[in-house]
């Protein structure tokens, strides 16, 4: 393999990925926060946002869904130089997004505290009825800003796909500042500010999402950055972004969906194996979630920007190479955990019990950390290829047969108990990635891609820019297709 070119696509990975690693920090640092002063206030508190969350993924699934059809079409366009074609790609997914969001407020609005009930049935009525009262009145705050929740993924992951990582950071960080600041002083009644409790917490989180989701169409609108919006006229772009996003979508929702069961049969075997799951995932998720996030979506971009500029070979050695990068990054960072496990779940807990199953999910997670990432950068090419079906079957019938059936028949029926857990945890990463891996070296994921482009009319070479003039440049734009993007500019190879 050519080093110099490998170290070059890594140069363009890591640059089109610190931004969006920088913005997850944040947000998780947000999420903490909120669960920070929620606890100050009530364990009920507590549970009543815990349970809200739960629902609250399900506009978020959508969300990232969308958002990867639109950041698929849109690194392929700008790839080919399609200039007007990936701006009504970006404007219709905004259009779809912005509806999709609506029936979520008319959830929050009627059935927000009887859903919240539902999931307590088997709890202290009183306090399912507090827990409900909380928790639906924050669940119908966070719904109503569904829509623009939404929209704020779909700008991101649009200019993410021309190869605008930083304004989506800059947007973001600010927000998620915002977010943070006013969790503290509405929730805890600073500065002056009435004392709102979990509504104080939930309006800071609803002001976070409509600020993030007007800053980033504004910038669309005013042209600011390379992509803009353009009024929808073809059919076939709206038709292909549900094509490309209705398995992403359907494969967030199952995942959630999943998790019920699972924790339901952790409490089986008890609180602490519980607790020590949920301590062995944060400390996993917060060590390696944001160096994932932004490799998989820098993998998105730059297969997508190889196939538009019409080199499906680039393509496919950008992926693999973006793989690699991934595998001994997060794969390090997951040996690293499986070494110093012992003193990090010892900062979450001094319960034996809890503290043992912490321990054994932790090292479960960083012995499979090079499978898992193997399987979250293929799967973030293929998507930036139009293909997610492939990672939709991986990750649905891991979770299905490895993630839960193992745990289920290991741990019930054979009586193996929580370590039938451990190992489910573990050897679904490898499942996933097994097959994302075969479908990357196997699939037809590059002539699908090219032949979607050729049916939206934005083939490398013969595409339309945004005032309506064939490109004259042809090709040799391409080689460096994010340089129109001003700071943005990567090392294209």
């Amino acid at each position: 393999m050519d080093r110099g070119r490998v170290a070059s696509v890594w140069r363009r990975v890591l640059s089109l990925s610190w931004p969006m690693m920088v913005e997850q920090v944040t947000r998780t640092g947000m999420r903490t926060t909120d669960v920070f002063v929620t606890a100050l206030f009530s364990p009920i508190a507590v549970a009543a946002i815990g349970l809200a969350d739960l629902y609250a993924r399900l506009p978020l699934r959508i969300g990232l869904g969308l958002g990867t059809g639109a950041i698929a079409l849109s690194s392929q366009d700008t790839g080919a130089g399609a200039e007007a074609t990936r701006d009504e790609a970006i404007s219709q997914a905004l259009l779809v997004g912005a509806l999709a969001g609506i029936p979520f407020v008319l959830f929050g609005f009627f059935l927000g505290e009887p859903a919240i009930a539902v999931l307590g049935e088997w709890a202290d009525p009183d306090e399912v009825a507090e827990v409900a009262d909380l928790g639906g009145t924050y669940l119908a705050i966070i719904f109503a800003t569904a829509p623009a929740r939404h929209v704020s993924l779909i700008a991101a992951r649009s200019l993410q796909g021309t190869g605008d990582t930083r304004t989506p950071m800059y947007v973001n960080v600010v927000s998620n500042v915002l977010n943070v600041a006013l969790s503290l002083i509405l929730g805890l009644g600073l500065l002056g500010a009435p004392r709102l409790e979990v509504v104080g917490v939930g309006l800071a989180t609803a002001f976070g999402n409509v600020f993030t989701a007007t800053v980033m169409v504004g910038v669309l609108a005013l042209g600011v950055r390379d992509a803009g919006l353009r009024r929808p006229t073809e059919f076939v772009i709206a038709k292909q972004l549900l094509v490309v996003s209705a398995p992403k979508i359907a494969e967030g929702l199952i995942a959630t969906v999943i998790e019920f069961p699972f924790n339901a049969l952790l409490l089986y075997f008890g609180t602490p194996v519980n607790a020590g799951y949920q301590i062995g995932r944060r400390v996993y998720q917060q060590v390696t979630s944001p160096l994932s996030r932004g490799l998989h979506v820098a993998a998105s971009v730059v297969v997508g920007q190889s196939l538009g500029a019409g080199k499906p070979d680039e393509a496919r050695f950008d992926g693999w190479a973006t793989t690699a990068l991934g595998v001994l990054l997060v794969g390090s960072i997951g040996l690293g955990l499986v070494v110093a496990a012992g003193p990090i779940v010892g900062l979450f807990t001094d319960d034996a019990a809890t503290a043992s199953h912490a321990l054994a999910f932790v090292r479960a997670y960083g012995l499979s950390a090079p499978f898992l990432a193997a399987f979250v950068l293929l799967a973030g090419a293929l998507q930036g290829a139009s293909e997610t079906r492939t990672p939709f079957i991986a990750r649905t019938s891991g979770l299905l047969v490895v993630y839960l059936g193992v745990s289920f028949v290991g741990g019930l029926v054979l009586g193996y108990g929580p370590l039938a857990v451990y190992v489910a945890v573990a050897a679904w990463n490898v499942w996933g990635f097994a097959i994302v891996c075969w479908g990357f070296a196997r699939g037809d994921w590059a002539e699908r891609a090219a032949s979607m482009m050729a049916d939206r009319g934005s083939t490398a070479g013969d595409a339309v820019v945004a005032d309506g003039e064939s490109d004259e440049n042809g090709n040799d734009e391409m080689d460096a297709p994010a340089d129109r993007g001003g700071d943005e500019t990567v090392d294209a190879g």
